[in-house]
C-alpha cells in the first residue's frame, strides 16, 4: 500500500504548500462560475428581448448552434438528415 497518500493528505490538511494550491483552484473555480451565471443571465435577457421584438426563440437557439459548427459538419448533418427523411417517405 502507498504511504504517500496519507502524508500528502495530512500536509494539505495541516495548511501546508498543497491547501493553498487546492485554496487557489477552488477559489478560481467559483470566480468563474460567478461569471458564468452572469454571461448566462446576459445570454437570457438578450433572448428575452427578441422574443419581446417577435423573433422565435427557438429558431434563434438554432441558429447559434449552426453557426458553432463547421461548415463541413454542417453538410453532413444536413445531407444525412435529408436521406433519413427521404428513407421515411417524407
Amino acid at each position: 500500500m502507498n504511504d504517500a497518500a496519507p502524508n500528502r493528505s495530512a500536509k494539505a490538511a495541516s495548511g501546508g504548500v498543497a491547501a493553498e494550491r487546492l485554496r487557489s483552484f477552488v477559489q478560481r473555480i467559483e470566480r468563474l462560475e460567478e461569471d458564468k451565471a452572469g454571461i448566462a443571465q446576459d445570454i437570457k435577457e438578450v433572448y428575452s428581448e427578441a422574443k419581446g421584438e417577435g423573433f422565435d426563440i427557438k429558431v434563434l437557439r438554432k441558429i447559434i448552434s449552426l453557426r458553432k459548427k463547421d461548415p463541413q459538419q454542417r453538410r453532413e448533418e444536413d445531407e444525412l438528415l435529408e436521406l433519413y427523411l427521404s428513407a421515411l417517405g417524407e
